[in-house]
């Protein structure tokens, strides 16, 4: 909004053509800066320990993130042959409901903060551990040197491909909505952030608030999500998927600029759907703090876990000075 204001000259119109393009292209970046932040910082805790001599073995683990970055490349391409081939034999509103419906998963994934509780302790301690077991038998000769380098190899692309995969599947909404070059550009655009955060981090070897830039970019993520389920349910509601039951009092509050840049539309069912991913974000928050302070069986192991993998994650920054 602040950009639009700035190349305006003034307060935006929203109803001006072109507007929603612009938002849908941030809304990509800050998207795929966030996954890139979270392939950072895995990556950041597979090669916490590969100082000195063990530099070199840092090349196996970025050549498997290269290779990730043109399997997630070559997955695109797939899913929207895909998709492309289902619009010859699916009505159009169908289509666009059913892909709106896989983004919104997607985020509502990327947004649920128990998961990423569970993400942190199990996904980067999983790796953490492949890392140490390579490491302590490639060491101990009881491996081959090469079967070592492939291992890294495989942890570097594990580690992208994840990411490369949810952001593929989000996309296709936007692609079939706006077309590839919208999402190209937001694409760009965090692709750009997360190069410059990760040259920071592994090339210059910076200290980086990653917790607040993750927060950061997680609040915007909210409001995008709150955006897309409301547009999610109209077009679930243009397809005939679900009814629509208008809030006549409500219809004459709602100004048209709102129901663009904000999805409020004046139906119980779109606002019913905003109010459960909402009440589904926030209380996958509160309950990831509840389940990580109390309960013996599993708030221990879940925050030993989340303990042990900020920790590895440190270990670089911590070896560098």
């Amino acid at each position: 909004m602040i950009w639009q204001g700035v190349t305006a000259h003034g307060a935006p119109d929203p109803t001006q053509p072109h507007t929603s393009a612009t938002v849908a292209s941030l809304d990509i970046g800050v998207l795929v800066f966030r996954e890139g932040l979270e392939c950072i910082l895995v990556l950041a805790a597979i090669t916490a320990s590969m100082t000195g001599e063990k530099r070199a073995l840092c090349r196996p683990v970025a050549a498997g993130a290269g290779l990730a970055f043109a399997a997630t490349l070559i997955t695109w391409i797939i899913a929207v042959q895909i998709v492309s081939s289902l619009s010859e034999s699916m009505p159009a509103l169908d289509l666009q409901a059913a892909t709106g419906l896989l983004a919104v998963i997607v985020l509502l994934v990327v947004m649920n903060w128990f998961f990423h509780k569970i993400y942190w302790g199990g996904w980067i301690r999983a790796h953490n551990r492949r890392r140490k077991t390579l490491l302590a038998n490639g060491s101990a000769a009881e491996i081959s040197l090469a079967r070592l380098r492939w291992g890294l190899i495989l942890l570097g692309f594990t580690s992208l491909y994840r990411e490369g995969f949810e952001v593929v599947l989000f996309l296709q909404s936007y692609n079939l909505r706006f077309g590839g070059g919208v999402v190209l550009k937001g694409a760009l655009l965090g692709i750009a952030l997360s190069t410059i955060v990760a040259i920071l981090t592994f090339v210059l070897q910076q200290r980086l608030p990653y917790r607040k830039m993750l927060i950061t970019t997680g609040i915007l993520l909210g409001v995008v999500l709150l955006v897309m389920v409301g547009e999610q349910a109209q077009e679930m509601q243009l397809a005939h998927w679900i009814p629509t039951t208008r809030i006549d009092w409500l219809a004459n509050l709602i100004p048209a600029w709102m129901n663009l840049w904000f999805a409020i539309f004046a139906t119980r069912e779109t606002i019913v759907a905003q109010l459960i991913a909402a009440v589904l974000v926030v209380g996958s928050y509160y309950g990831a703090r509840h389940f990580g302070r109390t309960g013996p069986s599993t708030a221990e192991p879940v925050r030993e876990r989340e303990i042990e993998a900020e920790e590895t994650a440190a270990e670089e920054l911590q070896a560098v000075h």
